[in-house]
């Protein structure tokens, strides 16, 4: 279905409440933990370069409307490695005209362009497709026969939209060397359809933005519409159509071409979750870095598309610096994994994901607990980009009063207290055997710290759907919930909440269903949370 005029407004008051939070809520940020040496003087006050307007002629005659930057003194005497950097979902042709700037002064040739089908840009919204792929491999084509670009140092890059274009382009274009990927996807469905669960708020926002600021064409429309409208008879071709649009999809050529990837996410992102970043991470095979840091979709590099000081854009830099101009600056012997605390804001240097957490704390899903369905018990992941801001600017996630959940809506386990600080690293696993009363149902999981006086504070959560079982009939249930890197205070617990309904998703809960939760004897339920144990890991980045 076409989203509402009511979600369309909200959905731009969501993105003018982030972007006014990026600008206004911070300070200037903490010095950056720089895996380089600082960019020198005379590098910073070089004379700026030219910037131009420019219409480029994508795959099948569509207009793209870039913006070339070109280095000052640029006189066609020497050629200069040239980074392509699609624009973001709704967003307008001079998005990174503050970066591109910086890096036309530090000698890059950046050619930003509207994606198409968005603002000035011909064409009709292609949703990362093969023809966004086709567009960008022009843009390189238009580059090198216009402008002082190096046909041996090619660089691609971009926030959201523009991360996934990239990570595609890498997977077909073999001219691409290095690719930085800021809050990015490299599994579309893993993004807004993990645990078989529609992201409805996600989902929402990227229809609503789509239609206010481009033309969605008629596959993206129906996809929507089924989407949203829980037509299950279309879920295979909906599966189909993100998959044709995942880089993991490509991961083979991906690899085999081997470019330097960078790919950067936010914990609370609301739109592309961090664990199907750091799957992705984990596939590739050629240089590459995964950094996370607090914040939602696209607010960890916010300040830097206005052009203020900001540790992703500067890594950004570094990385292609290194890979495309070959500058000795260490970051391909920093530690490729790094991560900041949302409790603390220290970075932390991990060799592999798979090294983040160093142990595990259990909790037990001990006895039998049934709850009914379709009533919101309190409990919830909050809303999308506002409450993973809070937590970002003020470490404020969303909370519940863990005694006050009413246990006919809502199953509740605790821990014990823990007598030392429990630093969470990584990905939390549930593992339990579900009955429901109906073939269909939705629940959500959530990791709670949990206070003296019994408030609670969000760690983490993940929904999931089923379908297609037989009422009455147990069944087990394997669920990840969100990467996170937090830490619980001594003398708090953890409580495991599971309930029904959640505002960020679309629930499959029929009318006056139940659901069970049990632990057999022989295969128990439990909560396995990654924890972080000893000495602290490396904090150069």
């Amino acid at each position: 279905m076409t989203p509402s005029r009511t979600t369309l407004r909200a959905a731009v008051g969501t993105v003018s409440a982030a972007v006014l939070a990026a600008t206004v809520l911070t300070g200037p940020p903490a010095a950056a933990v720089s895996p380089a040496a600082p960019i020198s003087a005379a590098t910073a006050t070089r004379t700026p370069g030219s910037v131009k307007f420019v219409d480029i002629t994508g795959d099948g005659g569509v207009v793209l409307k870039a913006n070339v930057s070109t280095p000052a003194g640029a006189d066609g005497t020497r050629r200069y490695p040239v980074i392509v950097l699609p624009t973001s979902w709704a967003m307008p042709q001079v998005e990174y005209l503050a970066q591109a700037q910086k890096l036309a002064d530090a000698g890059y040739v950046v050619v930003g362009y509207n994606s198409r089908g968005f603002w000035q840009s011909g064409g009709q919204i292609e949703t990362a497709g093969p023809q966004d792929i086709a567009d960008a491999s022009k843009v390189i084509d238009w580059a090198l026969a216009h402008t002082p670009a190096d046909p041996q140092k090619i660089g691609m890059g971009g926030v959201s939209y523009g991360a996934g274009i990239s990570l595609l382009t890498s997977a077909f274009d073999k001219r691409i060397k290095a690719v930085a990927a800021l809050s990015g996807w490299g599994d579309l469905i893993g993004s807004i359809y993990s645990g078989r669960t529609q992201h409805r708020q996600a989902a929402q926002l990227l229809g609503g933005l789509g239609e206010l600021t481009g033309r969605p064409g008629p596959e993206l429309r129906g996809i929507l519409k089924d989407f949203l409208g829980s037509n299950l008879a279309k879920e295979q071709d909906m599966i189909a159509w993100g998959k044709k649009r995942s880089p993991a999809t490509y991961i083979d050529k991906i690899n085999a071409n081997g470019a330097a990837i960078m790919l950067g996410n936010a914990w609370g992102d609301s739109l592309f979750p961090p664990n199907q970043y750091a799957d992705f991470y984990e596939k590739l095979t050629g240089p590459k870095r995964l950094e996370f840091r607090p914040g939602d979709h696209a607010t960890a590099e916010g300040l830097g598309l206005l052009g203020l000081p900001n540790d992703t854009w500067s890594h950004t830099r570094q990385w292609f610096d290194h890979y495309l101009k070959g500058t000795d600056n260490g970051i391909d012997r920093a530690a490729p994994v790094l991560l900041k605390s949302r409790s603390t804001g220290a970075y932390e240097g991990y060799q592999s994901w798979r090294d983040v957490p160093s142990g595990h704390r259990k909790i037990e899903l001990t006895g039998t607990q049934r709850i009914r369905t379709n009533i919101d018990s309190g409990a919830n992941g909050g809303l999308v980009f506002l409450s993973s801001m809070l937590d970002q600017f003020f470490r404020l996630p969303p909370m519940a009063s863990i005694p006050l959940l009413p246990r006919s809506v809502a199953a509740v386990w605790e821990s014990g207290r823990y007598a030392s600080e429990q630093r969470v690293r990584g990905t939390t696993r549930l593992h339990t055997t579900v009955t429901g009363t109906a073939e269909s149902g939705t629940a959500i999981a959530y990791l709670y710290d949990v206070g003296p006086l019994g408030l609670g504070k969000l760690v983490s959560h993940a929904p999931f759907t089923f379908h297609g079982k037989t009422p009455g009939r147990p069944f087990g249930v394997d669920l990840e919930l969100f990467s996170t890197a937090y830490d619980v205070p001594a003398g708090h617990r953890l409580a495991v909440v599971v309930d029904t309904v959640d505002p960020l998703y679309i629930e499959h809960n029929p009318s006056g269903a139940r659901l069970t939760f049990s632990s057999p004897a022989d295969d128990p339920s439990y909560v396995s949370v990654p924890v972080r144990e000893g000495g602290q890991p490396s904090h150069k980045a």
